[in-house]
C-alpha cells in the first residue's frame, strides 16, 4: 500500500477509478487465504495511522481524515522469482478465489464510509499515482 495525493487506474485509456487523498491498495490473493484475512487486513489499512498530524508525525489514519482509497488487484505480488527466470505464481489464488476475496475486500472498506474506487479484477490495467512521502508499506495478513 502506498500513501497518495492522488491517483488513477485506467483500462483501455479509460479511467475506472480515481481518488485524491488517502491510499492505494496492491490486493494480492493467495491460495490460503481466507475471509479472515479480509477482515484483518482492511481493519489494519483503514486505521492505519500514516498521516502527517499537525505536528508532522504519522499519527491520523485514512478513516480519520476520511481519505480515499483505491483497490487493484495484482496477483503478481505473488511471484516467485527465487528459481530460474520466470516467475513462478503456484502460490497466487486461483482466479474465482481471488475474486470473490477482493470483492470482499472492497464490500468490507465500503462500510467504513469512505470512498473506495477500485480497478477491473484481472484487466490489463494502467496505474498512475503520486507517492506522497513516499511512504509505502507491505502488509501480509501472515
Amino acid at each position: 500500500m502506498q500513501r497518495v495525493s492522488k491517483a488513477h487506474v485506467s483500462v483501455n485509456n479509460e479511467v475506472v477509478g480515481k481518488i485524491n487523498n488517502g491510499m492505494v491498495v496492491l490486493l494480492g490473493v493467495g491460495e490460503d487465504d481466507t475471509i479472515e484475512e479480509v477482515d484483518y487486513l482492511v481493519d489494519k489499512i483503514i486505521n492505519l495511522r500514516i498521516f502527517a498530524d499537525c505536528e508532522d508525525k504519522m499519527n491520523l489514519s485514512l478513516l480519520s481524515l476520511n481519505y480515499e482509497l483505491l483497490v487493484v488487484s495484482q496477483f503478481t505480488l505473488y511471484g516467485d522469482c527465487k528459481k530460474g527466470r520466470r516467475p513462478n505464481f503456484s502460490e497466487a489464488a486461483k482466479t474465482d478465489k481471488a475474486k470473490n476475496l477482493y470483492e470482499k475486500f472492497v464490500l468490507k472498506s465500503t462500510q467504513y464510509g469512505i470512498n473506495v474506487e477500485t480497478g477491473v479484477f484481472g484487466g490489463n490495467m494502467k496505474v498512475e499515482l503520486i507517492n506522497d512521502g513516499p511512504v509505502t508499506f507491505i502488509l501480509d495478513s501472515r
